[in-house]
């Protein structure tokens, strides 16, 4: 009855994910049936024997997983005709997708905070930190806001003024990632990528 295929997530972090939803006991008891279910097949007969469970509880919770939209559920017909309720887990697995994925962008902010930290050799300041997170926030990757600190820190100018002005320079050119900025100073040769815009660029009177 079980499947052992394709999971979206670890045992440990479907529990962990699902109890944030405030479930009730036979909630979690028939998602997590659904989760490991071979066909996701709605049989309230099977299911109440599986989980020991009444049939109208099991009716109860379904009804309810249904209402917090952690589960939706498509009636189709099987190969001998037969009108059968397929769940679908989508919903509960895209709320997961999407708490990881703040999770995980949470974490590569405090990374850059350490480098630029470092790079700097002081504190972070809140303005310093509202800088960054407008960078994160416009779409400007990780390892190019890195790599555009690294070329300020080269040229001695330890200033995110400086820093936004060679990711602007980087934006405009069309350069999306580290692998691009050497394309292209190759493809221009004659007019360093930094040197015209952004070394000659007069940061006093700056309107």
């Amino acid at each position: 009855m079980f499947k052992d295929n394709k999971k979206l997530v670890a045992e440990t972090i479907f529990i962990k994910e699902a109890l944030k939803f405030n479930l009730s006991l036979n909630e979690f008891l028939l998602l997590l049936y659904f989760d490991n279910s071979f066909d996701l097949v709605f049989d309230i007969k099977v299911i109440a024997k599986t989980l020991n469970m009444k049939e109208e509880d099991v009716l109860s919770s379904y009804g309810s997983l249904m209402a917090k939209k952690l589960i939706k559920v498509n009636v189709e017909k099987d190969g001998f005709g037969k009108v059968r309720e397929k769940v679908s887990l989508d919903n509960f697995y895209n709320e997961i997708k999407s708490d990881y994925k703040i999770k995980e962008t949470e974490s590569i902010k405090t990374d850059i905070y350490s480098v630029f930290e470092k790079e700097f050799g002081r504190t972070l300041s809140n303005m310093d930190y509202e800088i960054i997170n407008a960078w994160i926030d416009n779409g400007f990757s990780e390892e190019l806001i890195i790599a555009a600190l690294k070329e300020a820190v080269y040229n001695g100018a330890s200033s995110l003024r400086y820093i936004d002005k060679v990711l602007y320079e980087w934006n405009r050119k069309g350069i999306k990632k580290p692998e691009d900025i050497k394309k292209s100073m190759e493809s221009e040769p004659e007019m360093p990528l930094y040197e015209s815009s952004i070394m000659n660029f007069d940061w006093l009177n700056e309107k």
